[in-house]
C-alpha cells in the first residue's frame, strides 16, 4: 500500500553503508563452522559488526554475547536499536549473517537482509482496515518482528554449531580408531 511506503523502514538505500548482526559459536571443535562464518564475512568488508557469540565477540569489539544465553529480551533490546539506527538513516541496509541448518551433515552461513522491508511481489491488497492507519500499525510491529527473526537466527545457528561438533568429534574418533588400528598392526609386525 503506498501509505505504508512512506515507513522509515521501506525507505529505498540512497548509499552503501550496512550494518550485519554476526551470529557464531561459543565453542570450538566444530570443524569450520566458526571459519565459514568469518569467511562469508570476507564478502562485506566495510560494515559495521554487531557480535553474537563468543568467538564473534572474540574478534570483533563489543559487549560480550553467549548465543547460548541470548534471549528475546535481549533480542527486542538489539531489534529496538536496529530499527533506530535505520530509521534514523545510519544505515542503507541490515542483515544477520548466521548459520542456516541444512541438514546434520550440511550448515550454510549466509546473510538474511531484515531492511529495508520489501512488499512480496505476489502480495495482493486485501480489504483490512487498521486502526489508526496502516504505517503506524506496521511501524510497532517491525521491532518485535524484527526480534523474532533475531531469536529465530541465533536458534538456527546453535542448533548448526552443535550439529557440526558432532560431526567433527565423530570424525575425529574415527580417525583415532584408524591411528590405533594402524599402530597395533606396525606393534604385531614388530
Amino acid at each position: 500500500d503506498p501509505e505504508c511506503k512512506s515507513s522509515p523502514y521501506m525507505r529505498r538505500p540512497e548509499g552503501n553503508r550496512t550494518c550485519l548482526v554476526v551470529i557464531a559459536g561459543d565453542r570450538g571443535l566444530a570443524g569450520g563452522y566458526n571459519a565459514n562464518i568469518f569467511r562469508a564475512l570476507r564478502e562485506y568488508p566495510d560494515v559495521d559488526i554487531i557480535p553474537i557469540g563468543k568467538r564473534a565477540c572474540d574478534r570483533f569489539p563489543g559487549e560480550l554475547c553467549y548465543a547460548e544465553q541470548f534471549d528475546y529480551t535481549r533480542a527486542l533490546g538489539l531489534s529496538l536499536e536496529l530499527c533506530r539506527a535505520f530509521a534514523e538513516e545510519k544505515y542503507d541496509r541490515v542483515g544477520i549473517l548466521y548459520t542456516h541448518y541444512v541438514s546434520l551433515l550440511s550448515q550454510e552461513a549466509q546473510v538474511r537482509w531484515v531492511f529495508p522491508l520489501t512488499v512480496p511481489t505476489d502480495c495482493k491488497a486485501a480489504s483490512v482496515i487498521f486502526e489508526p492507519d496502516e504505517e503506524t500499525v506496521l511501524n510497532t510491529a517491525v521491532p518485535e518482528y524484527v526480534a523474532g527473526i533475531l531469536v529465530s537466527a541465533v536458534r538456527e545457528s546453535f542448533a548448526s554449531e552443535v550439529a557440526a561438533r558432532r560431526c567433527a568429534m565423530d570424525s575425529a574418533g574415527k580417525n583415532a580408531q584408524q591411528m590405533i588400528d594402524s599402530l597395533q598392526l606396525d606393534y604385531n609386525r614388530a
